[in-house]
């Protein structure tokens, strides 16, 4: 069964290689996963990097088997959409990780919940990709401008983050000034520390909320923004939402490993938001052409395996420069450009 996106060039049933029991088996995976990563959480801990690097090797193996799975059972076509999603996924989830970290240090969490903030993160996560995967769906579905409305939506966001990129803008937390955490103060008090991974309390005859909560709150708030620019750019990959979802889990998976992994390098990558600004246009640009040949057929469009080739030349390019340009100096000094 052919994904190709040229089947979604006009308002018709989207094709999907997801039967009923690949989404019933996929999602009882993620699943399975999560109340594993829960359990494991459930006693605070300081993440080690053998443990870290371990748990990354595995949510790294997991999705190259179901890939090559995927490819052996329905097609190279499928198998290159699939890897090219994903690694479009993984390299936007590392901007994830960067917000994560500001979070992270701004709300003051012990290094032992870390891990545990980060799991509702992702799952939090999870839940607004699942949503928008559908209402994507839906959308190129029913209107054949939605690849045009994806394509600006991603051009947007690559021109607001190249200029906050070359306008020296770095990422900042300020934790009074967020509304989800205005929010929550307004209708509940909050406790002036950590009660472990407990995020209500009772105190002083009353239930207040923890710290834990507020941060809780926060990632998942940062989720939805991340959400409106990752739901569009896979699809400018793959219009199956079978595959838009499992490249989306799949890369989400391993961010709690990853983080720690990553946490010492993540301050090193200076110019990823140039590489991931040049990444959304592409894809962006990709998806205008798409919508362009559906009404012109002599546009041209972007064959898959050349998105493939693009993301991975400007992953590698930006993290070389990035590398070079950081050579010699501690994380302390290093200011990042994203």
């Amino acid at each position: 069964m052919s994904t190709d996106l040229a089947v979604l060039a006009s308002p018709a049933a989207i094709e999907s290689v997801g039967t009923p029991w690949l989404w019933a088996g996929t999602i009882g995976v993620v699943l399975a996963l999560l109340v594993l990563d829960f359990a494991i959480t459930r006693r605070p801990h300081e993440v080690s990097m053998r443990e870290a690097i371990g748990w990354t090797v595995f949510y790294i193996a997991l999705p190259v088997a179901f890939g090559i799975f995927l490819w052996t059972r329905n097609g190279t076509n499928t198998g290159m959409e699939f890897f090219t999603g994903y690694l479009l996924e993984k390299s936007l989830s590392v901007d994830n990780l960067f917000v994560f970290m500001l979070l992270l240090s701004a709300f003051a969490v012990p290094a032992a919940l870390a891990q545990r903030v980060l799991l509702y993160g992702i799952a939090g996560a999870l839940v607004l990709r699942g949503i928008f995967i559908a209402l994507g769906a839906a959308a190129l579905a029913t209107l054949d401008w939605a690849f045009l409305l994806f394509g600006l939506i991603l051009l947007i966001t690559a021109v607001k983050l190249l200029a906050d990129a070359a306008g020296g803008h770095d990422q900042e937390v300020d934790v009074s000034n967020m509304k989800s955490v205005k929010l929550l103060r307004r209708f509940m008090p909050v406790t002036d520390d950590y009660r472990g991974t407990k995020m209500t309390v009772r105190e002083a005859g009353r239930r207040a909320l923890t710290p834990l909560a507020l941060v809780v709150a926060a990632v998942m708030a940062t989720d939805l923004v991340f959400a409106v620019d990752s739901v569009p750019a896979v699809y400018g990959v793959t219009g199956d939402p079978f595959l838009v979802f499992a490249t989306n889990a799949f890369a989400l998976l391993g961010l709690r490993a990853l983080y720690f992994v990553l946490h010492a390098a993540l301050s090193r990558l200076v110019h990823l938001a140039y590489g991931l600004a040049a990444i959304l246009a592409f894809i962006g640009v990709k998806l205008v052409l798409h919508w362009a040949h559906g009404v012109w057929s002599g546009v041209p469009t972007i064959p898959t395996v050349a998105s493939l080739v693009v993301i991975v030349v400007v992953l590698a390019t930006v993290t070389f420069t990035s590398l070079r340009a950081t050579r010699g100096r501690s994380g302390d000094e290093i200011e990042p450009v994203n």
